[in-house]
């Protein structure tokens, strides 16, 4: 069995920010076991599953990328989209661009405290659009 749905997140302020009730609420009815793929569609944005019960997590990954990339570096050559712009594509490139999880019993097997992110590295990024993949039995 392969499932596959189109999921467009509304636009997000610059930063990380859980989006794992967006992905549930779109693969409602998953297999007992198997994998759902996760990606999106944007070279200045990113996927991560990370802790999501201390919101100081987000803040400081932010921080942490931003110190990491830092905006306006004289080595840049793509700059005609802004000063965020090529820094948020190095931090797509960090993060990634699609997550994997198994399927358990029904449900996405994440860890305790796990949690998925959107990692948005625009000011003004917009809405992203996401593919899941779901292959189960």
């Amino acid at each position: 069995m392969i499932k596959q749905y189109s999921l467009r997140l509304p636009a997000y302020a610059r930063g990380f920010h859980l989006i794992t009730h967006h992905i549930e609420k779109v693969c409602k009815d998953l297999p007992s076991k198997g994998l759902v793929n996760i990606f999106i569609h944007h070279t200045s944005a990113g996927l991560m599953i990370n802790e999501n019960a201390d919101p100081s997590v987000r803040a400081d990954l932010n921080k942490s990328f931003d110190h990491l990339v830092p905006e306006r570096m004289p080595f840049y050559t793509h700059t005609m989209e802004g000063d965020d712009d090529m820094p948020a594509h190095v931090k797509s490139a960090l993060t990634g661009v699609s997550l994997t999880i198994p399927i358990s019993g029904g449900r996405m097997n994440l860890g305790t405290w796990q949690g998925i992110f959107l990692g948005e590295f625009r000011d003004h990024g917009g809405g992203r659009k996401l593919t899941i993949t779901v292959y189960g039995e």
